[in-house]
């Protein structure tokens, strides 16, 4: 794949830097509001050049994939003019501002027949992939609560994460996984499909932008799930726990499995420590979509799933006390 990349983030080093290296593909080009940034970033991660702006990376014919990082609140405005400009995008989570900005997206896919998808790269690796298939099975009985852990130190004060008018907040950055979670549970056994936000408490840093939320949701079974965040924890916490009616699955760090990759299994003889692949997700994010993209191999994530994650995030906000994005 050829890929551009708009702006010179920290998270790109990781999410697409690392893993089109690794995989063959070309980064073709970079731009950040900063030229003299992203002359740095395209000498330090091997990028082929550099573009004037946005606009020019997405009127660039040798960028087939265009990879979106920026701020949240400029998400949904720069995925549209790459649809429009006839790219494919990989746009980091969350998909948009709100729900309604998320159909915004949506219906320009629809309208230019482009192609979407939202980078939860978590659910492409081995980690997560074993969790679900275990609560698929049914081999520990029936699902009987979910609880998922999106903790982290405290960001500079001048941080967009930060920013109400750039759409921070512990839900937007965080909350977003253990909402997606949840949904990608929706056909576990005992869940009965896709779970309700049922109510939320936050703690506010500046009004409106939570530092911490903690969202209690129900799957149609009555089974309950709980997503704890927060932008002010102590230490890094990304962690799985699945309850069932005879034991309980735990990942260690499933947004990060690359520093630990084990999977806790307890059942009625103890607990079984599984210890999986410690290749990162974003390496398996890029390589799943590669192959949809040359092979037509499927993918589970879509501008459908986007939109229905965002409308859970609004939801949560609401249950809150606070206003969407």
């Amino acid at each position: 794949m050829r890929i551009g990349i708009l702006g010179a983030s920290r998270i790109a080093e990781s999410a697409i830097v690392g893993p089109a290296h690794a995989l063959g593909h070309r980064l073709v080009t970079v731009a950040a509001r900063d030229r003299a940034r992203a002359e740095e970033f395209a000498q330090q991660h091997e990028v082929e050049r550099v573009s004037d702006d946005y606009a020019a990376v997405l009127a660039d014919p040798e960028v087939d994939l265009v990879y979106n990082p920026l701020a949240n609140a400029l998400h949904a405005p720069w995925n549209i003019r790459a649809l429009e400009a006839g790219k494919t995008v990989l746009t980091e989570k969350p998909f948009a501002r709100n729900a309604a900005e998320a159909r915004e997206v949506a219906a320009v896919a629809e309208r230019t027949g482009g192609r979407i998808v939202e980078a939860f790269h978590y659910l492409f690796h081995p980690v997560t992939q074993r969790v679900f298939e275990i609560a698929r099975s049914g081999e520990l009985g029936d699902l009987t609560g979910v609880e998922v852990i999106m903790a982290m130190p405290e960001p500079d004060a001048r941080d967009p994460r930060w920013s109400l008018e750039l759409a921070g907040g512990a839900i937007m950055d965080l909350g977003c996984y253990g909402l997606h979670v949840c949904r990608m549970l929706a056909d576990a056994a005992g869940a009965g499909g896709v779970p309700r936000v049922v109510s939320a408490q936050a703690e506010e840093r500046d009004p409106g932008v939570d530092a911490a939320t903690t969202i209690d949701l129900e799957f149609p079974s009555g089974v309950p799930a709980r997503s704890v965040n927060s932008m002010v924890h102590p230490r890094f916490e990304f962690t799985m726990r699945l309850l069932f009616a005879a034991g309980e699955v735990f990942a260690h760090d499933f947004i990060r499995p690359n520093l630990d990759g084990r999977v806790s299994v307890t059942d009625s003889s103890g607990v079984h420590v599984e210890r999986l692949d410690t290749r990162p997700t974003y390496l398996y994010q890029l390589d799943a979509l590669a192959a949809h993209l040359e092979t037509g191999a499927p993918y589970p994530l879509d501008v459908d799933d986007a939109v229905a994650t965002m409308d859970l995030v609004d939801d949560a906000y609401r249950a809150a006390g606070l206003a969407p994005r």
